[in-house]
């Protein structure tokens, strides 16, 4: 183990689970009449339930069929996780399930019992159906290409949604350096055991013995960005990704004692590119003239979190060129 494995271990005993050129246009544009190679990042510094549903729209692609919202329920303890009043109008316009997995920690979202109770305290089974994936086991997706993961671990309920939405707190964390789209999708949709298999680089596919078994960080960070691909591959045209930039502490969601944030909000950010939105949101926050942004580019950096995108891009996730467009 290297030695930034090991400072990140121990700083995280208690929480696993949990572009070049960039242009700022302030009118919507007919994705179509752009590049290839430059995916489109829609953005308001609004934060309210209008504004989501404004980037959906802009967005262009419609939530059809079964439709999976993938949120973080939170920890509970915590306080920073996207609250059910934000995204209640949303859901459902979709008419969306909020989906989770149960996490690889002893917390109170490691049984499936317990982390419905913590999803109803939070409030979000008063907004819609709430399916934790994981708790009738788990299902193996294919995964071409990967350097550490052989295929994917999700919950076995993950198959029988026709349509995925990445709905997520865009974050600091222990680990990764930095939650967003990437994280979600990838140790967000993971089982239990898939989690383990994620942290460990592929070397175990069950919960027992994780701590003994994580994996150096990049490789870590590159499984991340490989079982994202295995569930954007799944998806295809059926998934979009939406980021709420807000309550920016560098602790996640699965902490359930984060330190409070000390920079201000950004706003909420979508694309079809989880690549993209994720690197646009980094960009955001190293480009604030809020003084308070420091801790959290901390964060990301020493954990070597943008390695994640440019590894993501390397496989073909998605692309960290990308156009901004401004819904204000």
């Amino acid at each position: 183990m290297n030695k930034l494995s090991a400072i990140i271990m121990s700083a995280c005993l208690a929480i696993i689970g949990c572009g070049a050129a960039n242009k700022t246009d302030n009118n919507a544009m007919d994705k179509s009449t752009q590049q290839s190679d430059t995916s489109i990042v829609y953005m308001t510094s609004e934060i309210s339930p209008e504004a989501i549903v404004k980037l959906y729209k802009a967005l262009g692609r419609e939530a059809t069929g079964k439709v999976a919202v993938k949120i973080s329920t939170g920890e509970p303890g915590g306080h920073n996780f996207l609250q059910p009043s934000l995204i209640a109008d949303f859901v459902k316009l979709t008419d969306g399930t909020i989906v989770e997995c149960n996490t690889a920690y002893e917390g109170r979202r490691f049984s499936t019992e317990d982390h419905r109770r913590a999803a109803e305290e939070h409030g979000f089974t008063a907004i819609a159906p709430v399916d934790i994936m994981d708790a009738e086991g788990e299902v193996k997706l294919p995964l071409e290409g990967g350097k550490h993961l052989a295929y994917d671990i999700v919950g076995s309920h993950y198959p029988d949604y026709d349509f995925t939405v990445i709905l997520s707190h865009f974050k600091g964390h222990a680990m990764g350096g930095f939650g967003g789209a990437v994280k979600n999708m990838s140790i967000g949709i993971a089982s239990s055991n898939g989690k383990s298999y994620i942290h460990s680089a592929g070397k175990l596919d069950s919960v027992g013995g994780l701590w003994e078994n994580l994996a150096e960080q990049d490789d870590f960070l590159e499984s991340m960005a490989e079982a994202a691909k295995a569930i954007a591959d799944h998806c295809g045209d059926r998934i979009i990704y939406i980021s709420v930039a807000n309550n920016l502490s560098v602790d996640c969601d699965c902490d359930a004692s984060p330190e409070d944030p000390k920079m201000g909000d950004i706003g909420i950010l979508a694309s079809l590119d989880p690549i993209a939105l994720d690197k646009a949101c980094t960009d955001l926050v190293r480009s604030s003239d809020d003084p308070g942004k420091v801790h959290l580019i901390e964060r990301i950096d020493s954990r070597h979190g943008m390695h994640t995108l440019d590894y993501g891009e390397k496989i073909g996730l998605g692309s960290r060129t990308y156009k901004l467009v401004k819904l204000d």
